[in-house]
Formats: structure tokens, C-alpha cells, sequence
């Protein structure tokens, strides 16, 4: 089993980094005692070694338990380690299920090929002969048509390549939503309700 998660400070101040920075120490060494395996995707730094936001993938088993005390807005109760002055004790950062396995693989295996008879201009051939091809992505659904050539063979070369290139855009497409929706999980972090609380040094 895999699991996408990302953990975001969000526009937190520079405390909010260090939770998180901290909190992801935690969050692996407790996913481990549970033989859930943490491997760090992507991550955004903001000053010095201080974390803004990580990407993780979570493999193993009953991850979707383990989470269940980890999904939401995470709160730390400390006094700023960075201005001793300052009046705000509460900290908030957020863990989110993102979904990072985007690709599809592309096999001959998924396409279904069907001979059809061309049509438009092209003389007596054209209606005659099965020699177009129609090919549909059976896991997607994505379906293209190759009448180009009289052959039957160039055809299904084409429509191969075709149903490839669709595949392709459906794949940078879903890619940028994903991105869209990571920035928004980054920009809005709810203060408050917190899944779960640290307080004190961390």
C-alpha cells in the first residue's frame, strides 16, 4: 500500500517551520514503530535546514489507521524559540492526503484495436477496405482514430502514437490539478481544531 501525504506551514512565521521540521522527525520515527515506511518526495526550505513543506510517500501496511490521528491541522503549544517576547504561544501546521501516482503506463496489452473503413476523399478504396483503426485506452477510456494512410499497419502505428500523446496531456493535466491543490493545502491551513497537540520543547 502508498500513501501521498504532504505536511505544510502554509504562510506561517518562521516558528511554524521549525514544528514542522521537528513534527516530521516524529512523524517518521512513529510511522516506523508501525513498519510504515517514510521516504521523503519533495520539500520546500525556508531558512537554514527549517522546513516550509514536505511531500512523503508512506508505504506499508494500515496506513490509512495510522493517519487517522495525524490528518488535519497539528498544533504545538510553545513559547517562541526564536523571539521570547512575542505573545502567541500557539503554532499551527497541517497534514494532508495528496495524491502524487499520477502516471499511466502505456501497453498494447490496455489497447483495443478495432479495423474500420475509412471515409472522406480517396477514390474507389475509400469505404471498401477496413484499413482505418480505431484505438481505445481501456483503462482511461481515451480513444483516437488513424485514417491517414491506406495501411492498415501505418494506421495502427498512428494511433498508437496518438492515444500515447492523449495520455500524455491527460497525465500533465492531472499532474498541474495535483500541484494546484498542494499549493492551496500549502496557503490554507485551519487555525484551530487541531488533530492533535505538542506542547512544549520539541
Amino acid at each position: 500500500m502508498e500513501v501521498y501525504i504532504q505536511l505544510s506551514s502554509g504562510k506561517g512565521p518562521k516558528e511554524c517551520d521549525f514544528f514542522l521540521t521537528k513534527v516530521l522527525s516524529i512523524f517518521k520515527r512513529e510511522a516506523l514503530e508501525k513498519q510504515i515506511l517514510v521516504t521523503i518526495v519533495s520539500q520546500e526550505q525556508s531558512e537554514g535546514e527549517l522546513i516550509r513543506s514536505a511531500i512523503c510517500k508512506l508505504t506499508g501496511h494500515d496506513i490509512d489507521i495510522f493517519l487517522q490521528s495525524w490528518t488535519g491541522s497539528l498544533q504545538w503549544t510553545c513559547t517562541s524559540p526564536f523571539r521570547t517576547f512575542h505573545k502567541r504561544k500557539n503554532w499551527f501546521i497541517a497534514l494532508f492526503i495528496v495524491n502524487e501516482k499520477n502516471e499511466v503506463a502505456i501497453s498494447e496489452d490496455d489497447i483495443l484495436y478495432q479495423m474500420i473503413r475509412s471515409s472522406g476523399p480517396g477514390g474507389q478504396h475509400v469505404n471498401k477496405v477496413s484499413s482505418a483503426v480505431r484505438a481505445l485506452h481501456m483503462p482511461t477510456g481515451l480513444m483516437v482514430v488513424a485514417m491517414d494512410t491506406r495501411s492498415q499497419l501505418q494506421n495502427k502505428k498512428l494511433a498508437t502514437e496518438r492515444l500515447a500523446l492523449k495520455i500524455m496531456n491527460m497525465q500533465d493535466l492531472t499532474v498541474k490539478q495535483e500541484k494546484d491543490l498542494q499549493w492551496h493545502n500549502h496557503a490554507e491551513i485551519e487555525r484551530g481544531n487541531p488533530i492533535r497537540v505538542f506542547k512544549g520543547s520539541l
